[in-house]
């Protein structure tokens, strides 16, 4: 419908009416409208995959690998046949938005949500996350680019003050919420954290740029909770407060009209942009009557083990990888992650996975009846006990793998009662009686000695094993972020001795009180094998063994919405049990599975390095192709790795007094490291396949006058002259110098010496991925838009483009680049 006659719809309502509708109805459905022909419409947290309304693991979901995996594609066609994907399961789950994708940036490597962020630099987090949009958005599901903006850590999240100069939030954290808008994204979410001085909820940045300059067309829906001011975010652009159905808008929100401190003509635009969203999810008047449609299965899951290996990093290898099997008597598979592998960050985000291959499981699928294979999970890794799983729990009723859930009243009598299969809960829909959530189980100890059970939550709470109290007490709520309340309470823990074999009867409750949230979590860990016997037991595989893979990662609670980490040690005895066993087998493949970057201190030892992220659950099945070779590691890092967290260039997350200043300015990611002088282990865009490739000659020209460039390494640069309103056609000639095909990522830098303004010492202006065939010569086509070239002149607020004399550079990293040229800018442009 056209804004006219949306105007025409909003003017039958009173002003009550139109007021009701920027509010949630529940905590993920907006409100309905008869009068107006407009229906619920239906949120989910993205991008991992789609939950849905429900925390439910009855009702799973495709999970597919993480943000920062998404960013190591490098490759758009796939990042939206992915969207795509999302946008079915919406639609599969009857979902009108999916909350994704994330746009802020890898500030730091101690970002707590690393992993549901694309990459550190705005132009691969830009091309990546535009994408994604198109492809959820092609089947009429709507996605969010969020959350805008600036919001790149997560301690004190909700509260913090980021104090950012106007060029650089322009040119690098505005960037890629600019595409997304430039890709006809529908909704934007606005942030927690304030940005100079203003919470972005009421933020003049809602206005412009991006409603007036850049015009964006879609509505701006709060993070939950989000929106804490009445007038002031409703004058400032703001939309949808979300959730409902209370919150500060409502009857405060029309008084405040009515007394006219905030025009009746913003709450009309409000509604307008609200149907909008509406007519192109389907939610508005007839709608178009999508029916529920997914993938068939299998082309589901085809598609997410192609990703996981496309997205796969190859950091290092001294030709052991790819694996010949015909050659393999057998396969040390080592190390805790290899049968329980992080496959998601921790938060919102998260989903139920239906089914799950393990790099365990894909390597014994993968050489079944070829190889053996054996397993040897090394010394325990500490941190937090997980929940109860089907695994290593029953149904005390039924026998059933997993939990018995029950809604119990203030004298015990039971309301309801479900089977369940994990012991993290989000309380069920309570009758008015209810007091008591209860989760029960019967855990067979495998082993003799001290079982660790925790339960989390807040409020009072108990746990008792076997009828002996081991948790009991009021435990009082200490946080206002959502996050942690609902979904990732603190934990009580205590510790009993039991026999082996023992069927342990673990009761959980908590009760039902206000502002206590609706989480219950229930743990419990087996006694730690003995460290040394653990590690001996892994060298002795290592040494037995043709290859030794070792799979190390994070821990659950590490890397997660609402905290920064403090460290990028691995945990545990993780980096001892990598050396150790690559001193026992020079053919060690080493798999890191985390979301963002951690210290590699072993990475000279090993033949080989393979970095997962947190891959989904086709994990297994995707390593087995890459080591296996029947697919090659696509990944390009989204984000430089440092060999150790002290030489990193940027790692403040923590505020002062409630204010983070982002002192480094335009200079994050491999930026800072240009300009520090330092050497990181890994640059941004590095990753290896599994040929060699030569990089020959390189042209850069204005769009109509081409020129030579060539190899910079005898000196001599090519020039050609530039109009700076004009795009720069570059190509770059390489050849394929192994003896397998392959893909190669050819990256395309900019840099400017002598500029009258501060810039990066070069950034990245554009990519491009070739394949060729053994000893074949083809030739990447990149196109460097115009903006590359462009700075923010914050005098006169406009974009300009310097006269004179720029560096063109071309390579397989920020770090490597082989080519270089020069082009000449005649006169200088300007946009407003």
């Amino acid at each position: 419908m056209t804004r006219e006659a949306l105007l025409k719809l909003v003017g039958t309502l009173d002003l009550e009416r139109k007021v009701r509708l920027l509010t949630g109805a529940t905590v993920w459905r907006t409100r309905a409208e008869a009068a107006v022909g407009l229906r619920e419409m239906v949120f989910s947290d993205g991008p991992a995959g789609v939950r849905g309304e429900e925390w439910d693991e009855r009702l799973p979901s495709l999970l597919l690998p993480s943000a920062s995996a998404l960013g190591s594609l490098w490759d758009a066609q796939l990042a939206a046949e992915l969207g795509e994907l999302l946008a079915l399961e919406a639609l599969r789950k009857g979902v009108h938005v999916v909350l994704a994708p994330t746009l802020n940036l890898h500030r730091t490597p101690l970002g707590g949500r690393h992993f549901e962020c694309l990459a550190e630099d705005p132009e691969l987090a830009a091309r990546t996350g535009a994408a994604l949009i198109r492809g959820i958005q092609a089947h009429g599901v709507a996605a969010t680019a969020k959350h805008y903006v600036a919001n790149d850590s997560e301690t004190e999240r909700l509260a913090l003050d980021v104090r950012v100069d106007e060029r650089t939030l322009r040119e690098v954290y505005l960037a890629p919420f600019e595409a997304a808008v430039r890709a006809g994204v529908w909704l934007v979410m606005s942030a927690y954290n304030g940005v100079n001085g203003t919470t972005m909820t009421a933020h003049e940045l809602l206005a412009e740029p991006l409603k007036g300059e850049w015009g964006f067309d879609g509505a701006v829906v709060s993070d939950w909770g989000a929106v804490r001011l009445t007038a002031e975010s409703a004058e400032a652009a703001q939309d949808l407060a979300m959730p409902g159905p209370d919150g500060p808008w409502g009857a405060a929100l029309v008084a405040a009209v009515r007394s006219g401190g905030v025009p009746e003509r913003a709450i009309d635009d409000k509604v307008v942009r609200l149907l909008t969203l509406a007519d192109r999810v389907g939610a508005l008047g007839v709608g178009r009557g999508l029916p529920p449609r997914a993938w068939p299965g299998g082309t589901a899951r085809r598609l997410l083990r192609r990703a996981v290996a496309a997205g796969t990093v190859l950091l290092r290898n001294e030709d052991v990888l790819p694996l010949d099997v015909s050659a393999l008597r057998s396969v040390a598979v080592i190390g805790r992650h290899a049968s329980t592998p992080r496959l998601q960050g921790e938060g919102s985000a998260g989903v139920f996975p239906a089914d799950v291959v393990t790099p365990l499981d894909g390597i014994r699928n993968r050489l079944r009846g070829q190889a053996e294979v054996l397993h040897a999970p090394g010394p325990d890794l500490g941190g937090r006990p997980r929940p109860l799983d089907p695994a290593q729990c029953e149904n005390p009723l039924t026998g059933e793998p997993g939990v018995l859930l029950r809604v119990l009243t203030a004298h015990g009598r039971e309301l309801s009662s479900e089977h369940r299969h994990s012991g993290r809960q989000l309380e069920p829909p309570l009758a008015p009686e209810a007091h008591t959530v209860e989760i029960s189980a019967v855990v067979r100890t495998a082993g003799e000695g001290k079982w660790t059970f925790g339960v989390g939550g807040y409020g009072r709470m108990s746990l008792a094993v076997d009828g002996q109290p081991l948790v009991e007490g009021e435990f009082a709520r200490d946080t206002e972020d959502p996050a942690v309340i609902h979904l990732d309470p603190p934990r009580q823990h205590a510790s009993v001795w039991l026999p082996a074999g023992h069927p342990a009867h673990v009761v959980a409750r908590r009760e039902l009180a206000p502002d206590t949230g609706r989480a219950v979590v229930v743990t419990a860990a087996a006694p730690e094998p003995d460290p040394e016997q653990a590690l001996s037991e892994a060298v002795g595989a290592a040494r037995k063994a043709d290859v030794a893979v070792v799979v190390v990662g994070t821990t659950e609670g590490s890397e997660s919405e609402g905290h920064d980490r403090t460290s990028l040690t691995l945990p545990g005895r993780q980096d001892e049990l990598v050396a150790a066993v690559a001193a026992a087998n020079p053919r060690t493949v080493v798999v890191v599975n985390s979301g963002g970057p951690v210290e590699l201190p072993w990475r000279d030892q090993a033949g080989a390095v393979l970095l997962s992220w947190f891959p989904g659950q086709e994990a297994g099945a995707g390593l087995a192709d890459v080591l296996f070779g029947r697919a090659e590691p696509g990944g390009r890092l989204p984000t430089t790795w440092g060999a150790a967290l002290a030489d990193a260039p940027v790692t403040e997350t923590r505020p002062r007094d409630g204010t983070l200043v982002y002192a480094e300015g335009l200079h994050i990611g491999y930026r800072a490291w240009l300009r520090s002088g330092r050497e990181p282990a890994y640059w941004f865009g590095h990753g290896l396949g599994y040929t060699t490739w030569s990089y020959d000659r390189l042209q850069a020209a204005s769009t109509h006058d081409a020129h030579d460039g060539h190899d910079g390494h005898d000196g001599h640069d090519g020039h050609d002259g530039h109009d700076g309103g004009e795009a720069l056609a570059v190509e770059v000639r390489l050849r394929n110098t192994g003896a397998r095909p392959g893909r190669e990522v050819v990256q395309v830098y900019l840099a400017r010496p002598d500029s009258a303004v501060e810039r990066p010492v070069r950034w990245l202006a554009g990519f491009t991925a070739v394949r060729a065939e053994p000893g074949e010569t083809v030739t990447a086509s990149v196109e460097v838009p115009a903006r590359m070239l462009r700075h923010w002149d914050t005098e006169v607020r406009r974009w300009r483009t310097e006269a004179g004399d720029w560096q063109v550079l071309a390579g397989r990293s920020a770090g490597d680049l082989p080519l270089r040229a020069t082009v000449t800018v005649r006169r200088s442009s300007n946009r407003p």
